[in-house]
């Protein structure tokens, strides 16, 4: 890769795995909701205008209803979701758990009708990667916190799925548009929610600085980012920064928060990483495998399987 494309890849690999620690210090100082229009309201409001300057909001009206099923899956039920499930888990958990995304994706794509074979290689990657997501939820959930462990695997469920409908059915719409649009709907639809929720009391300065970071680096200018890394490197290599994000998602909850980190976690870590790889390797001859990276961008370069799909963590 070229020294942009490093540079680009280094950045999207930091810029997404710090959303668990900014959600995690936000939903200390304002209710879920409130946290999530804050970063789809900025975000939008940041992006809607390059995208109608670039004329790349008309090209999606006559896919409405899948970019609104794409919208629900990849934005606004997960970030909520997410956001839940923080009140109470450690944000290096989180991020761990949301790492057997690929996993998800190999699953969601095999039970949808997808062909790509499953060899014995990619049995053994869905079955390590299984075993350390159970190895990582077991203690929490036995601990009391099976709910929010539930809530981080369906928001890894959701990330999957996105990119199924992506590449099916919205893969050849603008990215841009595709994003800024499904940030605008997911404001419409938070608006009332926060309105409800509405904090009693100005949030602290940390609280807001971390709602400004999610809503503003990891949102808004995440996306051009990625778009950008696509493009120099094309979705197989930056896909790869899937594998990236939890651990520095993990370094940040231990270093700046005082989260432990165990010997288990590291275990989890590795088999939810080892089979994550394995399990996306390509099938056989001529079968491709699915792209894991669940954030929307398809570059110039065809991606290898599912697109990728907006949203990140």
């Amino acid at each position: 890769m070229s020294r942009r494309g490093w540079a680009l890849f280094a950045a999207m690999s930091v810029i997404w795995g710090i959303p668990y620690l900014l959600i995690k210090v936000a939903v200390g100082g304002v209710p879920a909701p409130v946290l999530v229009l804050a970063r789809v309201g900025v975000g939008s409001a940041l992006l809607l205008p390059s995208a109608i300057r670039r004329g790349q909001l008309a090209p999606l009206r006559a896919r409405w209803r899948w970019l609104t099923a794409f919208a629900l899956v990849e934005i606004i039920t997960p970030w909520l979701l997410l956001s839940e499930a923080e009140r109470r888990l450690p944000s290096s958990m989180s991020g761990l758990l949301v790492a057997s995304v690929p996993i998800a994706v190999v699953v969601l794509g095999r039970l949808t009708g997808g062909t790509d074979r499953l060899t014995m290689t990619r049995w053994a990657g869905l079955l390590a990667g299984l075993g350390g997501v159970a190895l990582l939820a077991a203690p929490s959930a036995a601990g009391g916190d099976a709910l929010s462990v539930a809530e981080v695997l369906l928001v890894a469920v959701c990330y999957a799925t996105g990119p199924l409908i992506a590449s099916r059915k919205l893969g050849d719409l603008p990215p841009l548009g595709m994003t800024a649009a499904c940030l605008g709907f997911a404001s419409v639809i938070y608006a009332p929610l926060a309105a409800l929720t509405w904090p009693g009391a100005m949030p602290s300065w940390r609280v807001l600085g971390a709602l400004a970071g999610l809503a503003v680096v990891c949102t808004a200018a995440a996306f051009p980012l990625f778009f950008r890394l696509i493009a120099e490197v094309g979705p197989a290599r930056a896909s790869v920064i899937t594998y990236i994000n939890p651990a520095v998602a993990v370094a940040l909850g231990v270093s700046l928060l005082g989260e432990r980190f165990t010997p288990a976690m590291a275990g989890a870590f590795a088999l939810i990483l080892g089979g994550s790889v394995l399990a996306t390797r390509p099938g056989g001859r001529g079968a491709r495998g699915p792209d894991p990276e669940p954030a929307f961008a398809p570059g110039p370069e065809p991606a290898p399987g599912p697109a990728p799909a907006p949203g990140g963590p």
